[in-house]
């Protein structure tokens, strides 16, 4: 059964502990970074408080010492899953591992689901004829580093389990009900067919937070896992 995650993804706390208390049995929130910088950490200790696993999204790349203290910071703050960037590379990666312990799980950013191959050869100077295999190559960066899991959009589903086997976490963002907009998502696939393909994480964001009634949309999705 995957998890759903509800990004957070508002401009303030007094909206997302809305939210967070609007989600009957809400397990996870995604903190992302519009709302750390405005918030800071007391929003992560406010959903804590009310007993929800705070994922946050910050996809820290840096040299290995910022970002093992950076990963120190969020487990003292009770973090339940971060994100570090796959393109840190291993050094990077591994410092994080080793900073978030037993306590801090962390997964690894491949490519966003806004990249397409023709933007994503830009960023790394090369062709890049399949999204896929670099989230591939990626993702075995990241687990060979001892990251829990890695964050992938939901095409790349069916190649990453080939590739990892059942026992790494895939968090898979961009779901969208089918016809919904897709904003600024480039690869989105909806939440029966993300389950299908093996994720084990839902990231929904706007499909809640931007609904009429959030609760009924969080529940009927709670209810396709």
């Amino acid at each position: 059964m995957a998890e759903l995650i509800v990004a957070l993804d508002v401009p303030s706390a007094s909206r997302a502990l809305e939210l967070a208390d609007q989600l009957d049995d809400l397990r996870w929130a995604k903190i992302g970074p519009v709302l750390f910088v405005r918030e800071g950490p007391a929003i992560v200790r406010q959903l804590v408080a009310r007993g929800v696993r705070v994922f946050l999204d910050l996809k820290w790349h840096d040299i290995p010492s910022t970002v093992a203290d950076a990963v120190a910071a969020a487990r003292e703050l009770g973090v339940s899953l971060a994100t570090v960037h796959c393109l840190g590379g291993r050094a990077m990666l591994e410092a994080a591992v080793r900073s978030g312990g037993d306590e801090l799980p962390l997964v690894g950013v491949t490519v966003l689901t806004s990249h397409h191959s023709a933007d994503f050869a830009a960023v790394l100077g090369r062709g890049v004829p399949d999204v896929g295999f670099e989230a591939e190559r990626l993702a075995q960066l990241a687990i060979a580093a001892g990251l829990r899991g890695v964050v992938a959009s939901g095409h790349e589903l069916g190649i990453l389990r080939t590739a990892l086997g059942t026992g790494p976490w895939i968090v898979v963002p961009g779901i969208r009900p089918t016809g919904e907009s897709r904003d600024d998502q480039a690869r989105t696939i909806t939440a029966a067919e993300a389950v299908r393909r093996g994720a084990s994480h839902l990231v929904v964001g706007r499909p809640i937070t931007a609904a009429p009634n959030p609760s009924r949309v969080y529940r009927e999705l709670v209810n396709t896992l």
